[in-house]
């Protein structure tokens, strides 16, 4: 869990500059388009496109911008059709990685992912080869300087959250996907402020790295982030506070 948080508390801390933060718009219109052509156009209705939603607005993405990626999604306006597609590897040290993308072009996509993995010490596997080692759950990341630890267990397990952890100074909480929103509603009227909240992909156990292993490792990760046909990457890899820290 804590390889988790260390990598999900870097990615948002790299997101301030403006050129992360067009890629990150890129990626919730993507997603956005995606979930209203797949569950239509009324976020009451459809929870993907809820969570998308609620994710654009917490990058303070415009409402404009959010509107008309729904419209490209229900066909109200011409868009771009992507498709999804899910690849799964190895990093250095062994660690595993998935990568969840949406593509016009799987050919172009998949050549890439491979090239990334390949020249930062990793490689493609084949379907199915690490996505059992990862559970979909609901993730939010508290720093536990901000928060005392008994309102927050009260606050979180009272509105459904399934267990609350404590590690690399975090609390972090855990909840099944279907009631990440209404924990994280709860969070937030109780005035908590959280590093990150999200539904991810949380590994059952992690892989210590250390030393080149973990720097590699996080270039891995870096690079598959960027590229543009990449929604998300997940990995069990558990690196030193430190690396992040001097890279």
């Amino acid at each position: 869990m804590s390889g988790h948080s260390k990598w999900s508390s870097i990615k948002h801390k790299k997101a301030a500059t403006d050129a992360k933060r067009g890629k990150i718009f890129t990626k919730l219109i993507k997603e956005i388009t995606v979930a209203a052509r797949m569950g239509g156009g009324d976020d009451n209705a459809n929870p993907r496109l809820r969570s998308a939603i609620l994710a654009a607005k917490s990058e303070n993405m415009p409402k404009d911008n959010i509107e008309r990626a729904v419209k490209k999604g229900t066909g109200e306006l011409e868009g771009v059709n992507y498709e999804e597609s899910i690849y799964e590897g190895y990093g250095p040290g062994g660690a595993a990685v998935l990568v969840e993308s949406l593509t016009d072009n799987k050919n172009r996509t998949v050549a890439d992912v491979r090239a990334i993995f390949g020249k930062n010490g990793g490689s493609l596997g084949e379907n199915g080869c690490v996505a059992w080692m990862f559970d979909k759950k609901g993730y939010i990341a508290v720093e536990s300087t901000n928060v005392d630890e008994d309102a927050l267990l009260e606050v979180a397990l009272e509105a459904g959250a399934e267990d609350i952890k404590e590690d690399n100074g975090n609390f972090e909480v855990i909840t099944a996907p279907a009631d990440f929103e209404a924990v994280k509603e709860a969070i937030d009227k109780a005035s908590i402020p959280y590093i990150v909240a999200e539904v991810t992909m949380l590994p059952q156990n992690t892989t210590d790295l250390a030393g080149k292993e973990a720097e590699q490792m996080v270039r891995l990760m870096e690079f598959l982030d960027d590229c543009d046909d990449v929604q998300k990457v997940y990995t069990n890899a558990d690196i030193p506070e430190e690396v992040f820290s001097n890279m």
